[in-house]
């Protein structure tokens, strides 16, 4: 099997607020093609997919081995192993290489990456160059780039504790304070920035005209009466998702965005989101392709980026992201004054004039536009999120296995202690099933509601892989979505779904160009979760109807999946 390098999952996680060209669809004349990153794909019909998909399942032999009931344990896993090597995920972007006195510091990508995202990094990398003492001692700032929502994860469950944090937004910090970690407030805001919805100028003017002005409230609004498609972000790990999902609830109640009121208001605008989005490259794919109308983002992407700015409108919503800095209190005198000698350099005119230029403090007139919310609130919110978010339309998953040779020994450890500790995460009003495969395909479980008898089933899946033979990856995801296409005659009020999980590239059964054409048009997402692998195949499968392609390796794939089924099951 062909392998390529190890990438840390967080790759992905830290392309969250990173901000790329839109990506354009591109329709020909006669509306029927699209291009979603594999060239042009003529869209067939549905009979004419399920011939396609019948033909490329039928190249390998297909059985039926339904599993016995496994045994389902809740606390499988704990929140401290779920959490992969801190070195390896998130290593250090910089490096207070030889000083005596060090403070470490969390913070969100926008600022600790590169070009107009690494104003902290650059002035972490200056004020190390810059010998600075404390009470006689050379100190520095070691940085590490960790999304906000994975912040306070690894602190909560004690698997790693920085010295200090800086997340995107408040938010985070009052969950960290709800949840029993006292934190000392260095800075309320290191460089400003704001949340918005991007719409597109028709969209815009169309919104305009139909309700007179257009704000947070009319997209919300116009995205319940079907008017428009809203995209935002998992609310368990972004930022923006967060604040967006406390708009959206506040919207609906604006003195309690837990009461019923709000949680009945925010299930009929959900009716009308085609998918929560696993990070913001898949949703800023799935803007490019046309599939949303309205996106979120934070400013300081927004302006950074020519196209946004020339074809989108910037509506603000929720509270400010402002950066702020916080100790973990605990930590000694010393660190504490080299933190807040580092903030006292970070706020230098000099340094705010490079954090104005990066796209920072460019809308300091808005105001937060929802009530002061504290942690208790903001955790609750996001379980309202997760318990109700697929009400109206609960999702139908098969889970498609790779359990070809290759995947012998860890890779498949992984797969399975991942799966076990993936159950406790999915929603019992959803339906599942599995199928496994290697040389040949294997329908571990029909599909059903994912109730307490399902999920022994599901565990008695899991148990019983193997690793062996070839690899008929395409072969296998013709058959899962025979499967769903089967089910959804009798159920079709359900949103079909396939998460494939391999480490590597097919090389039986059918390939991926077979069936591409019959993938598109039947417009069932395929995420992909690759263990150690050269993903470019993977993606391919992925992009094509706009879902997430995550590479997980070994140690962290457990909190990949985690993260995953939060936004999507």
């Amino acid at each position: 099997m062909k392998k390529g390098p190890v990438i840390a999952a967080c790759a992905v996680i830290c392309l969250i607020g990173a901000i790329l060209g839109i990506v354009l669809a591109v329709t020909g004349n006669d509306g029927n093609t699209v291009d979603s990153g594999n060239g042009d794909i003529k869209v067939i019909s549905s009979e004419e997919a399920l011939k396609v998909f019948s033909k490329a399942a039928g190249k390998v032999r297909i059985t039926e081995n339904h599993a016995q009931k496994g045994v389902v344990s809740y606390d499988s896993v704990s929140s401290k192993e779920e959490l992969p090597d801190i070195e390896t995920s998130y290593p250090l972007v910089v490096k207070p290489n030889g000083k005596q006195l060090v403070a470490e510091i969390f913070s969100s990508p926008e600022k600790a990456g590169s070009g107009t995202d690494g104003w902290l990094k650059e002035l972490a990398e200056e004020f190390n160059d810059s010998n600075q003492q404390i009470n006689g001692k050379s100190a520095g700032i070691a940085l590490r780039s960790v999304s906000s929502g994975t912040q306070i994860d690894y602190i909560e469950s004690g698997v790693y504790v920085p010295d200090a944090i800086t997340p995107s937004a408040s938010m985070w910090a009052d969950m960290l304070e709800f949840s029993g970690t006292k934190l000392e407030t260095i800075s309320e805001r290191m460089v400003g920035n704001v949340a918005g919805v991007l719409v597109d100028r028709q969209t815009y003017k169309n919104l305009e005209t139909e309700y007179g002005s257009v704000d947070i409230q009319t997209i919300i609004t116009a995205t319940e009466e079907g008017k428009i498609t809203a995209g935002y972000t998992n609310p368990f790990s972004s930022t923006s998702g967060l604040n967006f999902l406390a708009a959206t609830l506040y919207s609906y109640d604006k003195a309690d965005p837990l009461s019923q009121a709000a949680v009945e208001g925010f299930n009929k605008f959900q009716n009308n989101v085609p998918f929560v989005a696993y990070n913001t490259l898949q949703m800023r794919d799935a803007a490019g392709n046309n599939t949303f109308t309205s996106f979120i983002l934070e400013y300081q992407g927004y302006c950074n980026n020519i196209d946004l700015k020339n074809n989108y409108e910037f509506l603000p919503y929720g509270i400010r992201h402002d950066n702020p800095l916080y100790a973990i209190k605990g930590i000694s005198a010393e660190k504490m004054d080299l933190l807040k000698a580092f903030n006292d350099y970070c706020s230098t005119d000099a340094a705010k004039k490079r954090s104005t230029d990066y796209g920072f403090n460019q809308l300091d007139s808005y105001k937060d536009s929802i009530p002061a919310t504290d942690g208790q609130k903001w955790s609750q919110m996001q379980k309202v999120w997760k318990k109700n978010k697929n009400t109206a339309k609960p999702i139908a998953a098969v889970f498609v296995l790779d359990t070809s040779g290759s995947m012998s020994g860890e890779p498949i450890n992984a797969l399975k202690s991942s799966l076990t500790n993936s159950i406790r995460y999915i929603n019992t009003t959803n339906y599942v099933g599995v199928v496994s495969y290697s040389s040949d395909v294997n329908i571990d479980l029909p599909i059903g509601i994912f109730d307490i008898n399902q999920q022994a089933l599901f565990q008695g899946a899991i148990d019983q892989l193997q690793a062996s033979g070839s690899t008929a990856t395409y072969s296998a995801l013709a058959e899962a979505s025979i499967m769903l296409d089967d089910f959804m005659k009798t159920n079709p009020n359900v949103q079909p779904m396939i998460f494939l999980l391999s480490d590597g590239e097919q090389n039986v059964g059918a390939s991926l160009s077979e069936i591409t054409q019959a993938v598109k048009s039947l417009k069932m997402p395929i995420y992909t979760i690759g263990y150690n692998a050269d993903l470019d195949e993977l993606r391919k499968i992925s992009s094509i109807n706009e879902a997430a392609s995550i590479d997980a390796a070994n140690d962290d794939v457990v909190y990949q999946l985690k993260n995953l089924f939060n936004a999507n099951l």
